[in-house]
């Protein structure tokens, strides 16, 4: 009997994928572990001295900028806090005028009940005599107007102190807001003093003498610098007496002529001088007091400070923060610095200091440095002002 063929379809062959599946999780593993391994392998490069230089000169130059910020705040806070007292003084003393009149109109309106008001026709009847009925009138008249008066004088001393209570109210606001921003000054100075300490203090032993050898070059540089300024200045005042002896020696109706007006000049020239003299002998006894930012002395300063507490010794008021003493006097062009006059830096015009000639100033550093003379090349140069 021949065999029956099968009906059956043949079962198709499944691949398996298993395999396929296992590399794949493999790769990603080798791939995740070479990433780990690779960031592990590769720390962040460490910043060379030139770099950390460059980064510290930067924060303590935001810490200038901080001080003046915080210096402003805290002048605005101290005018605030003497308009705010003014104002409390002023409401107290309008009080105490407010109850006067409070009083007088108590006093007038306890004698109207008291009294009663009568009718004039009343009134006439009443009176011994029509004399008499003309004479109280005539009072009554005149209480009538003492009390529309004080009733005026009321409502206006009532609405003077009233005004002067949102004035108050207006100006303890703007006290608070200034006590915000002098809060917050203080705290962005010392973030970066502490930011700049602590790049400072990772340093080794060798990277602090490489940092100091850097910044002794840089002064260096500065001085050099200064020489030139000084050799120019001076070739430059050498032409200018050359030229003013030449023409001294004219006819004799130019020396006339010279002598009068050199006299005028010679009066203005002496008074600068005087103050400038005073200025720089205040500035060098100040020399060795350390810097202190939002100080103005005697003990310590911060550079717009001792420029201020410099000036202020020589008889000349200017104001308290580099943003507001750039804008008071005369420009200078930097070959053109006298002894005296206020050289500022930085684009954000964050430091001053007070030139000494010679290229040099006499200037409140920075914190943990002194008061001391150096090159105005130190920074760099923003412009210049002769006060006064």
């Amino acid at each position: 009997m021949p065999a029956l063929a099968s009906h059956r379809k043949p079962r198709p062959r499944v691949r398996s994928t298993t395999p396929a599946i296992g590399f794949t999780t493999a790769a990603l593993a080798s791939v995740t572990l070479l990433s780990t391994q690779s960031a592990l392998a590769a720390p962040a490069p460490k910043p060379s001295i030139e770099d950390v230089q460059k980064k510290v000169d930067d924060l303590y130059r935001q810490a200038g900028t901080a001080t003046q910020h915080y210096d402003q705040a805290k002048e605005a806070s101290a005018k605030q806090r003497t308009e705010v007292d003014t104002l409390l003084d002023d409401i107290a003393q309008r009080a105490d005028k407010l109850n006067d009149a409070r009083r007088k109109l108590g006093n007038y309106a306890a004698a109207q009940y008291r009294d009663g008001a009568l009718a004039p026709t009343a009134t006439f009847f009443l009176a011994n005599d029509p004399q008499s009925f003309f004479d109280q009138t005539h009072l009554m008249n005149r209480m009538a107007t003492n009390q529309q008066q004080a009733v005026t004088d009321f409502r206006t001393k009532q609405a003077e102190a009233s005004k002067k209570r949102a004035e108050a109210v207006t100006s303890l606001e703007t006290l608070t807001t200034s006590q915000t921003r002098l809060r917050t000054s203080k705290q962005n100075v010392q973030d970066k003093l502490t930011e700049a300490r602590t790049l400072l203090s990772k340093l080794t032993a060798e990277e602090k003498a490489r940092l100091a050898e850097l910044e002794q070059k840089k002064k260096d540089e500065a001085r050099r610098k200064a020489a030139e300024l000084a050799k120019k200045q001076a070739d430059a005042k050498a032409e200018a007496d050359r030229k003013a002896k030449e023409a001294g020696g004219g006819t004799g109706t130019g020396t006339g002529s010279g002598s009068g007006t050199g006299t005028g000049s010679g009066g203005s020239d002496s008074s600068a001088t005087t103050k400038a003299g005073k200025v720089l002998a205040f500035a060098r006894a100040q020399i060795g007091k350390p810097y202190v930012w939002g100080a103005t002395g005697p003990s310590s300063y911060d550079c717009s400070g001792l420029t201020q507490a410099a000036w202020k010794a020589a008889g000349v008021s200017i104001p308290r923060t580099t943003w507001d003493q750039v804008n008071v006097g005369t420009r200078i062009a930097t070959a053109d610095l006298q002894p005296g006059d206020l050289v500022f830096f930085y684009d954000d015009i964050s430091h001053v200091g007070i030139y000494k000639g010679d290229g040099m100033m006499i200037h409140a550093p920075k914190p943990g440095a002194n008061v001391r003379e150096e090159s105005i090349y130190y920074m760099p140069i923003h412009g210049s002002v002769r006060p006064g």
